[in-house]
Parts: C-alpha cells; sequence; structure tokens
C-alpha cells in the first residue's frame, strides 16, 4: 500500500485540548514528508474550543509552512437536532468541513436516528468527511450511512487514534470491518487520519494503514495518497 501523505484532520493548541501550535504540528509533518496538513479545530460544543471568530482570520496562516501545504478545516459537531455546532459565517472561511458525533456534546439516541443526524449534515456543502465514524458508545447504520455518503459526496474517515485508544471507542475494529467493506461496495471512499492533537502524532496512520491492508481495502477509495485526488474531491485550486 502507498503512503498517506496528507494528514487532514488534526489539532493545535488553539483548540484547548491539544499540545502544539500550528507551525510545530507543520514542522512534524514535514519531518515525516507529507504533503499537506489539515488543521481543524474543533467548532463550539467541546470545551476549550475555539471562539468561531478563530476561524474568521485564518487567512493569516501561511499556506506553506516548513515546505507543508497548510490547509483549514473544522471539526463540526452534529447535534441532536441534526445541525452543526458551527454557523454559517464561520463556515463559510473553511477549506472543508469535518463532522463528528461527540460524546460530551450528543447523546446517543439509537443507531436510527444517529445515522439520520449525520446524513442531515451530510447534506451542507462544505461537509466533505466525517469523524470516527467508528464509535461504539454512539451506534451506526453503517449501510445506510454509507449510502448517504455516497449520494452527498462525502468521504468517511478510518481514524488512527480510534484504533490507538480502543477502549474509549469500543468495537471500533470490528465496526470499521463492517463500513470499510461497504464502502468498497458502493464506491464511497475514505479518508485516512492521525486525528493528531500533539506534534508526535502527525501522520501517525500506522494501525490504520495495517487495518486497510488487512481487508484488503481498495487503495483507490483512499483520497489521501494523492494530493489532487483530494484536491478534486473537495473542489480546492490551492495545490
Amino acid at each position: 500500500m502507498k503512503d498517506f501523505i496528507l494528514d487532514i484532520h488534526t489539532h493545535s493548541i488553539a483548540g484547548g485540548h491539544a499540545y502544539g501550535t500550528i507551525r510545530e504540528m507543520a514542522q512534524a509533518a514535514a519531518e515525516r514528508g507529507l504533503y499537506a496538513l489539515g488543521v481543524s479545530e474543533h467548532a463550539p460544543g467541546i470545551p476549550g474550543a475555539a471562539h468561531p471568530i478563530h476561524f474568521t482570520n485564518l487567512a493569516v496562516i501561511p499556506r506553506t509552512l516548513y515546505g507543508v501545504h497548510i490547509l483549514h478545516g473544522s471539526e463540526i459537531n452534529i447535534l441532536n437536532d441534526g445541525t452543526l455546532s458551527l454557523e454559517q459565517r464561520y463556515i463559510d472561511f473553511l477549506d472543508y468541513a469535518i463532522i463528528g458525533l461527540h460524546g460530551i456534546c450528543y447523546r446517543n439516541e439509537g443507531s436510527a436516528k444517529n445515522t439520520q443526524n449525520v446524513l442531515s449534515c451530510m447534506k451542507h456543502e462544505k461537509v466533505y468527511f466525517v469523524s470516527h465514524p467508528d464509535d461504539g458508545n454512539i451506534p451506526l447504520d453503517y449501510k445506510a450511512l454509507v449510502q448517504g455518503a455516497k449520494e452527498y459526496h462525502v468521504a468517511l474517515e478510518v481514524n488512527n487514534s480510534s484504533l490507538v485508544k480502543k477502549a474509549k471507542r469500543p468495537n471500533c475494529v470490528e465496526n470499521y470491518r463492517t463500513m470499510l467493506p461497504l464502502c468498497m461496495e458502493y464506491g464511497v471512499p475514505v479518508i485516512v487520519s492521525s486525528d493528531a492533537h500533539d506534534p508526535s502524532w502527525v501522520g501517525e496512520f500506522s494501525l490504520a494503514k495495517e487495518l486497510l491492508q488487512d481487508i484488503r481495502f481498495d487503495e483507490n477509495l483512499i483520497l489521501n495518497m494523492e494530493p489532487q485526488k483530494f484536491a478534486d474531491f473537495i473542489g480546492y485550486s490551492g495545490f
């Protein structure tokens, strides 16, 4: 399997519970040979998350740091009413949005309703990714999720951090073994992410790669092996 050269789901110190500056994260990305780094701070709902005004000032960040292209994202919370936790006027400043279910600001309503809420948020024009759709604490209907991702042009994430902290996200391996074959069946792309909250974890994909190789996942469906494939998927022209 080829290397993953973009890591688009990471968090800096601006997010309140991560531990590296954007420059420290970018330097780590350069040391690991990454082409691009996406810094995607949590939106409101996570304690200590950046104030929304953070996203209005992203233009001051150089687009290249240490030879690594910098992308502007946000990991936005899916709420129990099927809406996003970040207002449109702030989403407009992003290159892409990741949406995710987080138990700290979402109440499990069962797999059918949880999935319905995810699908509702997939419809947003800036939403291209679903973060860690693997957490057994908030179950999902994977066939419906994959079919929705196909319909709304959204990629599902294989989150290396989930595989590191499996006790916090029970059944994550089993859930990926259910979801990923469905992605191949329906032709739904995936994004492999470190979900790094410290520079030492940037570009760490080893457990995710091992899982994908074990199930013989189709590399043509992985977005972050080729910069242009990723750029085309989100309609980005900055590379």
